[in-house]
């Protein structure tokens, strides 16, 4: 059995030597992927070197068009990341948000003064014109404070 597959049970105290685990990581660089032994001298094939083999050449029109087409993306990425760092930096400025509420509440009051400015302006415009009712309404209240008055008695 090599020392790369050995498991719990034949180690008594289920612990490695450093020289065990050693052993096992050689066993295992020699042995390569899947299993497949590798020949002395022979270096495993990595990621790179398959990408590097499917690569195109440097210069070659396809290789230019891959370099616009990352430079391209980064460029994109660039101006995703911009956005969503200014959108953070908005959310993390808790001063600036309030002010922005204050300043919010001010217009909405300022509108709703003017709205009562021109409320009162139409009913002095109405007072004016027509002074019957607001005569009548305080002569009702005279008489009926005097009624008061003279109940009480």
């Amino acid at each position: 059995m090599s020392p790369a597959k050995r498991t719990k049970k034949d180690d008594p105290d289920g612990e490695q030597s450093p020289e065990q685990a050693a052993a096992a990581v050689k066993a295992a660089e020699a042995e390569g992927p899947g299993g497949a032994s590798l020949d002395e001298g022979q270096a495993p094939p990595t990621a790179a070197s398959a990408e590097e083999a499917k690569a195109p050449k440097p210069g070659s029109p396809a290789a230019t068009e891959e370099a616009e087409q990352l430079r391209d993306e980064i460029d994109e990425t660039r101006e995703r990341l911009g956005d969503t760092v200014e959108a953070l930096a908005g959310k993390a400025d808790v001063k600036g948000q309030v002010k922005e509420k204050v300043e919010e509440r001010k217009e909405e009051l300022r509108t709703k003064q003017a709205q009562a400015k021109v409320k009162l302006n139409e009913t002095q415009a109405q007072a004016k014109e027509n002074p019957t009712p607001i005569a009548a309404g305080a002569g009702a209240l005279v008489a009926l404070l005097l009624l008061l008055w003279l109940w009480r008695r």
